[in-house]
């Protein structure tokens, strides 16, 4: 194949395998256009600054101005999600299968070793990536992968991340079959663009064994001769062929080979190679040019399952693609922006308003304004045509589509610090606060069953597999002391799963508190023998996480003990001291009661030896 020139057929129809799964591509993604436009228009709205470049911009008003209440949803949930999804420093716990899993060394190094990998810069991008996914889009897709960023410096010491970490799948370039069971059962395929250099780097660190080097080198120089080639491509022949060939993003298949750039589609799942009658199960299949193989292998993930996840905001029945809060609201958003340009126009109609003028010939020319003068005969006439003033009441409506889509999208006005009508106690308001929130609280669950967990263990997993060994940073649970330790494959062996502290909204943690405040006053909380029974550096705890007084250290399991101790010995000193100075004798100068100076006069005369 290489060192010769290649017709177009021998590109398109040189590997069946890689052929079927670029047909399962397009025919997946055609299947889904009408939801792809939805999410241009969503879009649209979300960064539009007027309505010319929307479908309220059809409208014919004079006026083109955009109320961005949808932005401003889509930012107040995403400012929420994010502020109640990590809801203190230490938000992992760990549940191991059996007794040996649960040994405190163990445990300490796994959450020791998940913070410092989580605490990276990399992990907060991606999972802010897949949140904005989540409430723009409805859907989230991510997997993880083992990264090796370390550089050697002059000193020969290694510097850079050694570790695993989650990759973001745009919903755009991600396509599943819609109709499966459960997304785990659904083959998966997704697109990525790369240039010529990051493909053979891609394909040199897919490369384990002598045989995939050899087929990753063959690939390569296909890369290179297929491009070569391009200039030679007959047009006729392209467009005969390019309709089901065209990359994405290009104008035509030729100008994409013409191109730095290679596309790649990633397959993962099960799918049955017609060509040597196979059926091959949990496989990770890279095609290129959506036609040649560059990489067929056996999933590699050390357990059985494919480390690829997705959560979807609103789900539908039987059907994979989930809708987002903001799909329901784009036709109020129309709404909006309609009434604001219709209120528009009709105040520039009352302050400019139209004129009738009866009697073509009876009205000489004038111009309108201020102190002009119009000339009419007896029978012409000049009349103002203005819209009725009640008209511009259209700002009711206007605020109740807002409140509307407020609440429709699971964002309440108390998280925007606006409080309903009505006087209420405080803790009245935090129930309110809280039922107000059960649909955001419901969704941010979803998100970390769906998204956060699964890709938690599978970092572990591929830790447990890969890591060597990793000095990391660690804070002490108890005392709070910073240390740094080697962590290594050994530390990590316990069987189990992490799970991250669910999220908690700020009207749950104000309304914990309340509770717990009552309780203490009510004749069970202050019952001696139910008391006993309560855990005092447990309930310390609460209060502390609750709030979110950890970066502060302030809680230390008796630590007040040794304080008051400390402060006893203080007023002990205190009070010696000043019963020391009221013994003393009063009535006394400081010159009183200092060391008295020898009498040197009666030392005169006296010679040196005997003195």
């Amino acid at each position: 194949m290489v060192g010769r020139v290649l017709s177009l057929d021998d590109v398109i129809d040189k590997d069946d395998l890689g052929c079927a799964i670029a047909n399962m591509w397009t025919q997946w993604n055609q299947g889904r256009q009408q939801k792809l436009v939805e999410w241009t228009e969503l879009r649209k709205y979300l960064y539009a600054t007027d309505t010319r470049h929307t479908s309220a911009g059809k409208l014919p008003w004079s006026n083109s101005t955009t109320l961005p209440k949808l932005t401003q949803i889509r930012d107040n949930l995403y400012s929420n999600y994010i502020a109640t999804m990590f809801p203190k420093r230490r938000w992992l716990n760990w549940e191991g299968e059996r007794q040996s899993d649960e040994d405190r060394q163990k445990v300490t190094a796994i959450k020791d070793y998940m913070m410092w990998a989580v605490n990276q810069r990399q992990f907060k991008e991606e999972v802010s990536k897949l949140v904005l996914d989540y409430i723009d889009l409805g859907n989230c897709f991510a997997t993880v992968e083992w990264v090796d960023e370390s550089q050697e410096t002059d000193y020969g010491i290694k510097v850079g991340y050694i570790g695993p970490r989650i990759v973001r799948v745009a919903p755009q370039d991600f396509v599943m079959n819609p109709l499966a069971a459960s997304f785990s059962n659904s083959p998966k395929i997704w697109k990525s663009l790369m240039s010529i250099g990051e493909a053979k780097e891609f394909l040199e660190r897919m490369s384990l064994t002598e045989e995939q080097r050899i087929l990753a080198n063959e690939v390569y120089d296909y890369l290179l001769d297929v491009r070569s080639s391009s200039a030679t491509f007959p047009d006729a022949e392209i467009q005969v062929n390019e309709a089901a060939y065209l990359a994405d993003g290009f104008t035509s298949f030729k100008q994409y080979l013409q191109s730095d750039y290679v596309e790649l589609l990633t397959f993962a799942g099960d799918i049955y190679d017609r060509e040597n009658n196979e059926l091959l199960k949990n496989r990770l299949i890279v095609v290129l040019d959506r036609v040649k193989v560059a990489v067929n292998i056996p999933y590699p993930f050390p357990v059985a399952e494919i480390p690829v996840y997705h959560a979807g905001w609103r789900v539908r029945q039987d059907n994979l693609w989930a809708m987002g809060p903001l799909d329901n609201l784009v036709g109020l958003q129309y709404r909006l922006d309609h009434l604001e340009n219709m209120k528009s126009d009709i105040l520039d109609l009352i302050t400019y308003p139209v004129l009738k003028i009866k009697g073509s010939g009876a009205v000489g020319d004038f111009e309108w304004g201020p102190m002009e003068r119009i000339y009419v005969d007896a029978d012409g006439d000049v009349e103002m045509v203005a819209p009725r003033a009640e008209a511009l009441n259209i700002n009711i409506e206007i605020e109740s589509i807002k409140s509307t889509m407020e609440e429709m999208a699971g964002s309440p006005k108390e998280a925007m610090g606006f409080r309903t009508p009505g006087e209420k106690t405080a803790y009245e308001v935090q129930r309110l606060e809280n039922a107000a929130s059960r649909i955001f609280q419901n969704k941010i669950s979803q998100f970390e069953e769906q998204i956060i967990e699964p890709l938690l263990n599978a970092m572990l997993i591929l830790a447990k597999t890969n890591l060597d060994e990793a000095s990391i940073r660690a804070v002490d649970d108890e005392y709070g002391v910073v240390s740094f330790k080697d962590i290594s494959r050994t530390d990590l062996s316990a069987n189990g799963r992490l799970k991250p502290v669910a999220a908690r909204h700020f009207a749950e943690q104000a309304e914990m508190i309340q509770n717990l405040t009552n309780w203490s006053q009510t004749p069970l909380g202050q019952d001696p023998g139910i008391r006993m029974h309560f855990s005092s550096v447990k309930l310390a705890e609460i209060v502390e996480q609750t709030l979110n007084l950890e970066d502060y250290e302030v809680m230390i399991p008796y630590v007040g003990i040794s304080e008051a101790s400390e402060a006893q010995k203080l007023q002990q000193a205190s009070q010696e001291s000043v019963l020391a100075d009221a013994e003393a004798p009063t009535g006394l100068t400081p010159d009183d009661y200092s060391d008295p100076q020898p009498d040197i006069t009666a030392l005169e005369g006296v010679p040196d030896a005997e003195a």
